[in-house]
């Protein structure tokens, strides 16, 4: 059973609980299968947060919904269940916040051990910017999200940084390092980064190999800012 019709069970099942009752109810449904239960609780997150997300500037539209559909590659038969989440989201009068807190606080020990809050902040942001533009509205909600999920403003940062949509991110921010990082150092630092957000790492953590998109993105990101450092320091 893919996750999507996991999702689709679980809405169907507790259709009448409001969003900000969904993570108790994802804990007391899944509590004998940890794994199932970040699984759930991470896909129903952005579900549910890309909906709030596309209210911040207007209303749910279908191109939205259609955008997180094709970024996800959500088969055509389970669409129907993504749509359902979206309505849910879209008509309750629950604020995100709620929702963000309580998803947040999930993580027992902290945002640091729980690595699946920066993949939910990613997929946001792959959302967000699907129509080629990161708009104010938009970057204030994804900003409050980090807060909400315990994030400091370098980590934040860096985030974002691996989002650029105007030019090209800077590598510098992208791997957390200053400019003046010997390039020794700057390679240690990739190796690390490389490791620790490889899609296995991701997957075991978590992620649904549904959502695989994240981390394919985000180490071809990290790559990509390695690279172009590696080509500046060979060039001096």
């Amino acid at each position: 059973m893919t996750i999507f019709a996991r999702i689709g069970d679980f809405v169907a099942t507790n259709s009448s609980i409001a969003l900000a009752g969904m993570v108790e109810a994802i804990k007391r449904v899944f509590a004998g299968d940890p794994e199932t239960r970040r699984q759930v609780a991470f896909s129903v997150a952005m579900i549910a947060l890309s909906a709030k997300m596309a209210k911040a500037d207007g209303v749910v539209t279908i191109s939205e919904v259609q955008a997180f559909e094709e970024f996800f590659a959500v088969p055509p038969k389970e669409r129907r269940n993504v749509e359902r989440l979206y309505a849910l989201a879209q008509g309750d009068v629950a604020g995100y916040r709620a929702y963000a807190s309580q998803l947040a606080g999930l993580c027992a020990d902290g945002v640091k051990a729980c690595p699946i809050l920066e993949d939910v902040l990613d997929g946001l942001f792959h959302i967000a910017k699907a129509d080629g533009a990161l708009h104010d509205k938009e970057l204030h909600f994804l900003q409050d999200i980090a807060d909400i999920f315990g994030f400091d403003e370098t980590r934040f940062e860096r985030v974002l940084a691996r989002h650029a949509v105007s030019g090209k991110a800077d590598p510098w921010t992208v791997l957390g390092v200053a400019r003046d990082t010997p390039f020794a150092e700057v390679r240690k630092r990739y190796r690390s980064l490389a490791a620790e957000h490889h899609p296995d790492k991701m997957m075991a953590h978590g992620l649904p190999k549904e959502f695989l998109a994240i981390a394919h993105d985000r180490i071809a990101a990290i790559n990509a800012a390695y690279a172009m450092i590696e080509q500046l320091a060979r060039a001096t």
